[in-house]
């Protein structure tokens, strides 16, 4: 590293930590999170021309490029979760073998995080030993005073002669100081300077899961196990077909409600064990009795079978009592659950291997995040909340409506808000609505009204709410 690289990449990270400063520190969460991020990926292009003739590298500018701007449309921990590591398979990529699998690069990124903590530190004493001839300090001193003391002088006769400036010199304040700001620059200055000198790019990792199966393995206690776990799974399986399934009724005691809440969440859990098991003593290979084969068949069935009967559970438990984010979420964690065990069903039949399952596992998980980051959930529980309230349709078998949770869902839940305010409505229930849906749109229009918090989102939000209001206002 030249002397000059240094210190512009030096200049580069100041850059960034006083652009985090500007949009971040003390303010909400808004498109500021994107622009910072549109900000990273312009300073990691610059900084790494080596990367302009990686394909792979490329391809990962483009997609941290894609997520940068759905952070500015709609702000979220997911779409900034794929946007972080795809710059930094971008500035890594170059430096890597051209062939790496997901398990590869997912500890490649966590070496490179942890060793961004005293990057900074080794890299200037680096810097220094290499320029640290005698004086070569005091004659950096003596070489900026120049600079420093004449600027200082030209700058006061301007501000002297110019009532412009000098009305814009006395407006100007330093930050405040704060111990929770310097905390804050140090830690987007190691965040900088892993993205502009990275670490831990060449070493290739060896996961446990690359190495051969344990010994037992290939002993008959594998054949048991798997003949026992049948057995349970079957007796589960088969108390869900005779009352989740068929409606049965439940023994005295036992409601419905509580059979179906229990194991809503439980049974993915053992559903998770179940998948772990066989990663873990059935690989390509260990597993070659056709017996075998077919018990492992049948536990993911089972397993398949388990899962579906937890997401029944779970819309029953939404046709009762409504929609919200966590049970969408849990209802997309329970169909990549169920996709997990074919692949791994999938692996064992026709002996792929470790990469490939990993790398389907890691290819189906980007897809579901992303389409997550793109839809908004809370407007889809909201919307469906609304839609399907008995005070809507008239059917005591629906949900009844929830204005609290509404409310609770804040901006999402303007639009479906502003519909239902239009529909006929009891007094009290109406007077409620319009209370929430007011409350609603005021904060989001407080949002929109500072440029670091707004969003292209949270725009067409009030654009869609003020659309629907019209004709009301209109009548009247």
């Amino acid at each position: 590293m030249t002397a000059y690289s240094f210190r512009l990449k030096a200049v580069l990270a100041a850059g960034l930590v006083a652009a985090a400063d500007l949009l971040l520190f003390d303010h909400e969460i808004g498109a500021n999170l994107g622009l910072l991020m549109l900000a990273a990926l312009a300073v990691a292009v610059a900084a790494h021309p080596e990367s302009w003739r990686d394909r792979r590298a490329l391809a990962a500018f483009a997609v941290a490029g894609g997520f940068s701007l759905l952070l500015i449309d709609r702000p979220g921990l997911i779409a900034w979760f794929m946007a972080a590591p795809a710059l930094g398979v971008a500035v890594l990529s170059p430096r890597t073998a051209a062939r790496s699998d997901v398990a590869d690069w997912a500890l490649r990124l966590i070496r490179a995080g942890l060793l961004a903590v005293p990057a900074p530190v080794l890299d200037l004493r680096r810097a220094a030993a290499r320029g640290g001839r005698p004086g070569a300090v005091r004659r950096a001193l003596v070489a900026a005073v120049l600079p420093v003391v004449g600027g200082a002088v030209f700058l006061g006769l301007f501000v002297l002669a110019n009532p412009v400036m000098e009305a814009a010199l006395a407006a100007w304040r330093l930050p405040p100081f704060s111990l929770g700001r310097l905390l804050f620059w140090i830690w987007m200055a190691m965040a900088a300077w892993a993205l502009l000198r990275p670490r831990g790019a060449r070493r290739r990792f060896a996961p446990v899961w690359r190495g051969q199966a344990p010994a037992a393995a290939a002993s008959g206690s594998v054949t048991v196990s798997l003949v026992v776990f049948n057995g349970l799974f079957a007796l589960q399986n088969g108390l869900d077909l005779a009352f989740l399934w068929s409606g049965a009724p439940l023994p005295e005691g036992v409601s419905f409600a509580e059979y179906a809440h229990r194991g809503a969440y439980l049974l993915i859990v053992t559903a998770l064990l179940a998948g772990a098991f066989v990663l873990a003593f059935l690989r390509p290979g260990a597993a070659q009795s056709r017996a075998v084969r077919w018990l492992v068949i049948a536990w993911v069935g089972q397993n398949l079978m388990l899962v579906a009967s937890s997401a029944l559970r779970t819309l029953d438990y939404v046709a009762a009592y409504g929609l919200t984010q966590l049970r969408i979420s849990a209802l997309i964690w329970m169909a990549l659950v169920a996709l997990g065990l074919v692949l791994i069903c999938v692996r064992l039949v026709r002996d792929k291997s470790a990469s490939w399952l990993v790398g389907a596992n890691a290819a189906a998980l980007a897809a579901v995040l992303s389409a997550v980051a793109i839809t908004d959930i809370g407007a889809v529980a909201a919307a469906w909340n609304v839609r399907h309230a008995r005070e809507v349709t008239g059917d005591l078998r629906d949900p009844s409506l929830d204005v609290v949770h509404l409310r609770e869902l804040g901006p999402a839940a303007l639009v479906p808000l502003t519909e239902l305010a239009g529909r006929p409505l009891a007094p009290t229930l109406a007077a409620e609505v319009h209370a929430a849906q007011q409350a609603t749109r005021a904060e989001l229009a407080a949002r929109q009204a500072h440029w670091r918090t707004w969003t292209w989102r949270g725009q067409r939000r009030l654009d869609a709410a003020a659309a629907l209001t019209a004709p009301a206002q209109a009548g009247t």
